[in-house]
């Protein structure tokens, strides 16, 4: 797997505009622009929304009136992370120096060249179109016609982060930055550097792009005009130059959509209705039998998904105070309703694994907002049980091959833990941890998803094993398992509240 990340951020599935990038880069060791490029844009979603009061999220380059280049990464901040379809709230700038200003255009499809699931990956292929709804006044750039050499001039803009503080304002610049450059041989950035891109910046990283430079430009000179030979990937490492996709090497892909003649087809969007996006994990509104309307809504996800200090072995967390952001899902990914947890209820890795959060909203409030709520199952699963893992992006379709009666992880114990059958549609990774498992009715949660054996190796973290009642330990690579939820029911009332000595209520108390 090749250790690099992108200079917007990691996508995945819905997150953050930034990543760490040192030393400080941006379009540093040139200066501001002082005449626009008229192809020149700069792309804002609404959502998710970059970390900058300007909105300004990756650089675009107007190709034709209605099209804009950028980088694949950039156009992959849809919810279900689709390669072709119909985004939402996106808009460019374009044709000014400030990110302010210029003429303003609506985003109505885009177009992937690869994405991360894919043989091969993204690195190489970092490429997307976009198709604006009405047409744009300013003039187009062509493609360069080949692959610039080492060694050739090049000059690099953009409106990427002039130092690394997130909370320095100006690290932002409004105006366009610009440097003139060469592009250099792959050996000069380490950074795993492929046939496929292009290696551009001075060779200590001084002058080179930056966090948030993703899909801009780099510019050769062609009959005494600029083209755009390709555009901004992922760093080339360490106090090294930038790495760019060569977008030469895939003129004929550009053409092919741009004139009509070769435009792929939508993909097809899932389901993902209710999915809550907690950033490293997923959570679900759950509602018990004995929950009211006006009750405070209460969300589900798994007890490693805490924010703080995990709750220790044998022991739980309950009534702390909390406050996360619950965005939950409309069917194609955007929220819904976002609410805020305000209160940790409970949490436990213990027998289960398992945290429920109150959240600002009643359950009416959700309700009348259109937010999809589940029921919360009240009987276990059994082997042989289909159920649909429902993650932010997709769905799995997963059955329960076995209830293991104890499951051992990193000095925890799980009872009746559900291993899933292992199959190609149902192959959950690291992020999915507290997606609901949905039995067939699809609106009950009849558990979550908390772990995978990753490696093989015996109870350690991150690779669960399965403890027979005589003592016998399996660890098999692979396995992936949920929790049961039913015991949930017995330990709440009305008005959203904990009570753990209410009767059947045998999840573990807190010391």
């Amino acid at each position: 797997m090749r250790k690099r990340s992108l200079l917007f951020g990691a996508a995945l599935v819905l997150a953050p505009f930034l990543t760490t990038v040192s030393p400080a880069q941006a379009v540093v060791g040139g200066h501001e622009s002082t005449r626009a490029y008229s192809f020149m844009g700069s792309f804002q979603p609404a959502y998710p929304a970059p970390p900058r009061p300007d909105g300004h999220g990756c650089g675009v380059e107007v190709l034709a009136p209605q099209w804009v280049l950028t980088a694949s990464h950039c156009a992959g901040k849809n919810p279900t992370v689709a390669k072709v379809g119909v985004p939402r709230g996106w808009k460019v700038r374009v044709g000014s120096l400030d990110t302010g200003s210029g003429e303003v255009a609506e985003v109505d499809h885009y177009y992937r060249l690869s994405n991360y699931q894919e043989e091969g990956g993204i690195w190489g292929r970092d490429l997307a179109l976009m198709h604006l709804r009405t047409p744009v006044r300013a003039k187009p750039v062509r493609i360069a016609s080949a692959t610039p050499r080492p060694g050739t001039p090049v000059r690099i803009v953009g409106w990427g982060m002039t130092c690394d503080d997130i909370a320095d304002l100006t690290c932002f610049p409004t105006r366009l930055r610009e440097a003139d450059t060469v592009v250099q041989p792959l050996s000069a950035c380490p950074s795993a550097a492929k046939t496929g891109e292009l290696c551009v910046g001075s060779r200590d990283g001084g002058v080179a792009a930056s966090n948030m430079d993703s899909g801009g430009p780099v510019l050769v000179r062609e009959g005494g005009r600029w083209a755009v030979a390709g555009v901004v990937s992922g760093p080339g490492g360490d106090r090294a130059p930038t790495l760019y996709t060569d977008a030469t090497r895939h003129a004929a892909w550009i053409n092919g959509i741009i004139s009509g003649r070769k435009v792929p087809p939508d993909d097809r969007i899932p389901n993902v209705e209710g999915a809550v996006n907690l950033g490293d994990c997923v959570g679900s509104v759950v509602r018990t039998a004995v929950s009211r309307p006006d009750d405070p809504a209460l969300l589900l996800t798994n007890g490693h998904c805490v924010q703080g200090t995990r709750p220790a072995p044998g022991t739980a967390l309950a009534d702390r105070p909390a406050d996360r952001l619950a965005p939950i899902a409309d069917r194609q990914g955007y929220p819904r309703v976002t609410a805020l947890a305000t209160r940790l209820v409970y949490a436990t890795m213990t027998g289960t694994d398992i945290a429920l959060y109150r959240l600002n909203r009643t359950y009416a409030q959700l309700a009348a907002r259109g937010a999809k709520v589940f029921r919360l199952a009240t009987a276990p699963v059994r082997a042989g049980d289909r159920l649909t893992l429902a993650y932010t992006t997709r769905r799995m379709k997963c059955t329960a091959e076995a209830v293991v009666g104890h499951l051992s992880e990193g000095g925890y114990r799980q009872d009746d833990a559900i291993r899933y059958a292992t199959a190609k549609d149902c192959a959950p990774v690291h992020g999915m941890s507290g997606s609901a498992l949905l039995t067939r009715d699809g609106t009950t949660v009849a558990g979550i998803h908390n772990t995978h054996n990753e490696a093989g190796e015996r109870c350690t973290d991150d690779n669960p094993c399965e403890v027979s009642p005589n003592g016998a330990v399996t660890s098999v690579k692979g396995r992936s398992y949920g929790q049961q939820v039913h015991l949930i029911g017995a330990c709440l009332s009305r008005g959203s509240r904990l009570d753990l000595s209410r009767k059947g209520c045998t999840l573990p108390k807190p010391n």
